[in-house]
């Protein structure tokens, strides 16, 4: 492993000019891609800027129709909060069903969303619940957030402060998670607000995404029979050893059938 410099800033303000002034530094939340791919000299950083010292990070609030998690929230904590569980159990559950319990216990909400990776549990969230990311400069709507595979609208210099998650009428994620990492071969989070039903869907290709088709048919009958004319085309899918692009694109409207019928059961 190549030799870098350790940094603990006690501050955003203090984390951003240390990536701005540093050659290729890299932040350091939970660590559970970044010291994989540093042992694999995947990538070499000059620098490391743990935020792990940094107070206003942390902590999950709830209130005024929204849950405010704070970048450095573990996984574990958001799935055994009182303030997730009580108004989107359905997050609970997605951060519960995230690795192992190793992972949930260091893994963080803000490095989970800033890798960006296809098969990651909480772009489904972030974009299934029109979520918004607050930076130490701006805040991004979720929509917006994920750009691509492992990309980002972040700036290379820019830090997430917290992502807040608007409280829907009622929710639900369900995955096809792979046996030995437990990522999304497939995820498909369907929220139910006032005057919309909104679906992501994570795992079935480059980042995250909105199936605009299936939420309109789910605005006109919330019901799982509704789904069963909408076409879910695998074209620019991914295909692997585990699930090639016509399974994922079937996976995507039998969860969210599925996914409709959890949350119809919850309010019976």
């Amino acid at each position: 492993m190549k030799t870098f410099a350790y940094h603990r800033p006690g501050s955003v303000a203090e984390a951003v000019a240390l990536l701005g002034g540093s050659e290729d530094a890299r932040i350091f939340a939970g660590g559970m891609t970044l010291l994989p791919t540093m042992k694999q000299r995947l990538v070499e950083p000059s620098d490391l800027i743990d935020l792990t010292a940094i107070p206003e990070l942390t902590g999950i609030t709830a209130g005024g129709g929204t849950v405010k998690v704070g970048a450095m929230a573990k996984h574990g904590a958001v799935a055994t909060s009182e303030e997730v569980i009580g108004a989107i159990p359905a997050l609970s559950s997605l951060a519960a069903g995230i690795g192992d319990p190793q992972v949930r216990n260091r893994g963080t909400i803000g490095g989970s969303i800033a890798n960006a990776d296809p098969a990651a549990d909480y772009p489904a969230a972030v974009v299934g619940l029109g979520a918004t990311v607050t930076t130490d400069r701006r805040e991004i709507a979720g929509d917006a957030f994920f750009t691509g595979l492992f990309e980002t609208a972040l700036e290379d210099d820019e830090v997430i402060v917290s992502i807040s998650f608007p409280v829907p009428e009622a929710a639900a994620y369900l995955k096809m998670a792979n046996p030995a990492s437990r990522y999304a071969i497939v995820g498909v989070f369907v929220a139910r607000f006032p005057d919309c039903v909104r679906i992501a869907v994570t795992g079935a290709a480059a980042s995250a995404f909105r199936a605009t088709a299936m939420e309109q048919a789910l605005d006109e009958r919330f019901e799982p029979t509704a789904l069963d004319g909408v076409r879910i085309s695998p074209d620019g899918f991914n295909s692997d050893i585990h699930a090639d692009a016509a399974y994922r694109a079937n996976l995507v409207r039998v969860l969210a059938r599925r996914a409709v019928m959890a949350i119809q059961t919850a309010a019976s």
